[in-house]
């Protein structure tokens, strides 16, 4: 079944440098997440689970491995008008220049979406962790005889400067927002929110960046180019023109912006119940499907660990850690709070023999690593030691750069046997 009413476009964001080095070489959605999936199988499993199959990603910084990702994963029936499109920023007639901002990216790509019929735009981010039934959400905005929805989440205070604060009716009609508040201002800007959410401090309402616009509504928005951003321009302009509804959502959500935030969301997967529950049956997380074998382990200590397939792993100890697919680590050594998020390839004996490889792929013999995030394809030598907290300044070189005591290993990067941080 496809919901015919809707069509998805999904922000790819811009150049991602908050997450860097991890979008060094890949853009903000194709950044992995959870040992095997991709930041972008969020959005797309959340619509395909609430039967929305007509997607658009947009992006346009280092898209080569998202476009191959979305290649390799989304395969619908021939028979279906289902699809999973991405599109890369583009120089036409109407436009020499790359997406400039949210609503510029819409607004570049309109021409790809007015070929489709659809009564409704679902805007969503491609950097966000959830589960959330869209339909709901859909139903809400047609009761309501809304032209645009926005899903709002209960922040507290001290988060509350980093989003779009908006204040509700009690029909939930939005009747004020201001984008990314002073703390000044904070003060005129609480909602009535559930007692959960009071009681933990959680009473300001910030966009999720979750949108629905009406299909005519959004061409008649899109025709104004000197608005570049949803949050900054077109939300606080339409709210008085244009009937805006609130859809308040209390389920798990993070904004993945920042690597403090992407460690915290992949160790948070470690936890006896996590808040994001990757084993609902009704809410899968699709990703692409791989024929890998089952891990091996021998000889370790496991406690609140995430293991991928196809690993290999002979280590002393791993504790609150997500080791990602293909990952290897030797003998003696103990991995703590760490995201390894493991490899594209294995060496085959051959091939090490053969290359006279000095540091296999994955962690060595003897080592210590702490608080640390380890991309792809990178090579560890033994007894190397690597114990992040916010001891270390922040500091970056060629092979690691360590940000709010948080250690990140670069993708692909060779550490040296007996190395220190």
């Amino acid at each position: 079944m496809i919901n015919d009413k809707v069509l998805s476009i999904i922000l790819g964001g811009g150049q991602g440098s908050r997450l860097y080095p991890l979008t060094a070489s890949r853009s903000k959605p194709a950044v992995p997440i959870a040992g095997k999936y991709r930041l972008v199988d969020i959005p797309i499993s959340n619509c395909i689970n609430s039967d929305i199959k007509r997607m658009y990603v947009l992006t346009q910084f280092n898209s080569a491995s998202l476009n191959r990702h979305i290649k390799n994963t989304y395969h619908f029936s021939f028979f279906s008008s289902a699809f999973v499109d991405v599109l890369a920023a583009e120089q036409t007639i109407a436009s020499d220049k790359w997406f400039q901002g949210t609503a510029d990216a819409v607004r570049q790509s309109m021409h790809h979406f007015l070929q489709h019929d659809f009564e409704y735009a679902l805007i969503l981010s491609g950097d966000q962790l959830y589960q959330m039934d869209f339909n709901n959400m859909i139903a809400r905005h047609e009761e309501a005889g809304a032209k645009i929805s926005i899903a709002t989440y209960p922040v507290n205070a001290k988060d509350a400067t980093s989003f779009g604060i908006l204040k509700s009716d009690e029909n939930n009609v939005i009747t004020s927002f201001i984008e990314k508040p002073s703390e000044d201002q904070l003060k005129d800007w609480k909602s009535e929110v559930s007692d959960d959410m009071k009681s933990d401090g959680r009473e300001y309402l910030a966009s999720m960046g979750i949108y629905i616009f009406n299909r005519d509504l959004l061409i008649e928005l899109m025709d104004n180019p000197d608005t570049i951003d949803f949050g900054k321009e077109i939300i606080p302009q339409s709210i008085n023109k244009h009937k805006t509804l609130s859809y308040p959502f209390e389920g798990y959500w993070t904004d993945i912006g920042n690597i403090d935030s992407f460690f915290e969301a992949n160790l948070g997967l470690t936890d006896a119940i996590p808040d994001f529950n990757l084993y609902d049956v009704n809410q899968r997380v699709y990703t692409r499907a791989r024929i890998l074998p089952t891990s091996k382990i021998s000889g370790t200590t496991l406690n609140s660990s995430v293991i991928a397939e196809g690993c290999l792993i002979h280590a002393a100890m791993i504790e609150r850690s997500v080791i990602g697919i293909r990952s290897r680590i030797g003998k003696e050594s103990t991995v703590i709070n760490t995201y390894m998020m493991g490899c594209d390839f294995y060496e085959s004996l051959e091939e090490i023999q053969s290359n006279n490889i000095p540091i296999l792929l994955g962690i060595g013999e003897r080592c210590f690593i702490k608080n640390t995030i380890i991309d792809k394809n990178c090579r560890i030598g033994d007894d190397v030691r690597i114990n992040g907290g916010k001891h270390l300044e922040d500091k970056e070189t060629e092979m690691y750069l360590i940000k709010d005591g948080i250690v990140v290993i670069k993708k692909g990067a060779v550490i040296p046997k007996g190395f220190v941080i």
